[in-house]
């Protein structure tokens, strides 16, 4: 009958299941024996490593496997200083595995290896004339990376959405050397293309040289105009006790130009052509457990810039400095072992533009629209739009010479989803502050706001008065590559002058306009839902 299946073949089916089990056991009995073994094998290891950690020894030959593509004398910079006879003494088996270990991390962080290598000792063969009882082997096993990395994508975040393409060719001469090709179009920069080429210095990955050059076209709305940038930089970066720093010079041809109807005067005043050329030196030191999403540490960072002075030439001069500090700490909770995922974070940063004479001259002109400080945004000041703090003209925001900002954020994991998952419920408050270089009391109305006198007048401004502050909350994920962030905000103060400091809260709802500070519930700045992108972890 249909459907009815044959004995024999109902036998041979359960022959068969019965085969597959057998076979199955089998092979997980094989690999549990080998698992044993091996940790056996490891466990031995520790004890006789442990037994004989004071035993001389020499370190008779080094060699790398597995590093095809590169070169022999990149390798022999940093495989070199192990080798016994370029030692004043023979090491200790500790000592020899501990000075292997660090070799083995120089190789590894210059990332061209997949992941960290493995290392091995043996004996020399017992029938070289040339070794001694002392003598060992140390083999390196390593696994390169594709040479090649190909990837496409789009974005979405900071007000912007752009497509992208990045080709990366790696280790190109065999000396960990790196060349980065990148394209993207968007609805903010229009195009943006980038070279940028990066190699190490004498094998360090701590100390390595770049060289780039770039072209981009960016509509910036909040201040009427389209900026076209051209230009090429080189940089020295190199790590020290005092954190990671970065020497650059780099010469940028800039045009302002795409002026809307309403673009303001100060807006057009800056039209046109302008050269930059500057040196730049940075110091960063970041000491959070976590950069995207710190529970504990500090991150300190300052720069400074140097643009058309001297032998530097171009269009401008100014010297611009930034400073930034950032702290979280965890906070206990009762009834939880360990961290319980609630911190606190505080941050501060402030800057300063000064104008200097162009060259060897003596005359000093204001700073222009594309070399001043923006503050505002969902990357920046949170609940204040792009450029929404600082000086304007008409709707333009024309950027400030001198800013402070700040903020404090609380992060709480989402209630069901744990503290080791990479979500958290942030509230926060924000606030800056943004002014121009104001003349002082000795300077001629006739002569820019441009020296010393101004400067003191300027920054004592920054602490009359309350800033422009805004409180919030929001959600957080921090992915491996980006930080993201849904957050809710609402303006509590708004300044709408950079020179009166009187406060007002009106009694009731309604359209209240003052003369300086609003309370953001009925200031011009609406409630803000954003969703941004920080690639650096911190927000203020």
């Amino acid at each position: 009958m249909a459907g009815q299946i044959d004995p024999e073949d109902r036998i041979f089916e359960q022959l068969k299941r019965r085969d597959d089990q057998a076979q199955e056991k089998k092979t997980r009995s094989v690999n549990d024996r080998e698992r044993a073994l091996y940790e056996k094998q490891q466990k031995r290891l520790s004890q006789l490593i442990e037994a004989n950690t004071t035993l001389p020894c020499t370190i008779s030959n080094v060699r790398v496997l597995g590093a095809r593509n590169t070169r022999p004398g990149f390798l022999k910079r940093i495989i070199d200083p192990l080798l016994s006879a370029n030692q004043d003494r023979p090491y200790t088996l500790s000592e020899a595995l501990r000075e292997t270990q660090y070799a083995v991390d120089k190789l590894y962080r210059h990332d061209i290896f997949t992941e960290r290598p493995s290392i091995s000792i043996d004996r020399p063969d017992p029938t070289d004339p040339s070794s001694t009882p002392t003598d060992i082997e140390v083999y390196i096993s390593a696994r390169e990376r594709s040479r090649l990395t190909f990837k496409t994508g789009t974005e979405a975040g900071n007000t912007e959405g752009s497509a992208f393409t990045n080709l990366t060719l790696r280790n190109i001469f065999g000396g960990a050397e790196s060349l980065d090709l990148n394209a993207s179009v968007g609805t903010r920069t229009r195009s943006a293309y980038q070279a940028r080429f990066e190699s190490p210095i004498l094998s360090n990955p701590d100390v390595r040289a770049e060289v780039g050059g770039l072209a981009s076209s960016t509509q910036k709305g909040w201040a009427s105009h389209e900026e076209i940038l051209k230009g090429g930089w080189t940089k020295l970066r190199w790590l020290g006790m005092g954190g990671k720093s970065e020497l650059s010079y780099s010469v940028l041809w800039r045009q302002v130009t795409g002026m809307a109807e309403n673009a303001s005067p100060t807006v057009r005043g800056d039209a046109g052509d302008s050269v930059k050329s500057s040196i730049s030196y940075s110091l960063t030191n970041d000491q959070r457990d976590y950069p995207l999403l710190p529970q504990s540490g500090y991150l300190t960072k300052s720069s400074l810039e140097l643009a058309g002075w001297g032998p530097l030439q171009g269009d401008v001069a100014f010297a611009k400095s930034e400073v930034e500090a950032q702290g979280a700490v965890p906070i206990p909770l009762p009834g939880i072992k360990g961290r319980s995922g609630v911190s606190l974070t505080t941050g501060f940063r402030a800057g300063l533009l000064y104008p200097l004479p162009i060259g060897f001259g003596s005359k000093t002109e204001g700073s222009r629209i594309n070399d001043r400080f923006q503050l505002g945004g969902p990357t920046d000041v949170r609940g204040f739009r792009l450029g929404g703090l600082g000086p304007r003209d008409g709707n333009d925001a024309v950027g400030g010479d001198v800013y402070a900002a700040g903020s404090v954020n609380l992060l709480m994991p989402i209630p069901r989803v744990g503290a080791d998952k990479p979500f958290r419920i942030q509230a926060f408050v924000n606030g800056g502050r943004l002014l121009a270089l104001r003349k002082a009391k000795s300077e001629k109305a006739d002569v820019a706001a441009t020296g010393k006198g101004s400067v003191r007048s300027t920054i004592a401004g920054l602490g009359t008065g309350l800033p422009s502050m805004a409180a919030g909350v929001g959600v957080v994920y921090a992915h491996p590559a980006a930080r993201f962030e849904l957050n809710f905000s609402l303006p509590l103060v708004i300044r709408k002058g950079d020179n009166g400091f009187s406060l007002a809260f009106p009694p009731a709802p309604g359209p209240v306009v003052v003369e300086n500070i609003f309370p953001g519930l009925y200031a011009h700045s609406p409630e803000q839902t954003s969703v941004s992108k920080l690639g650096n972890g911190t927000g203020y």
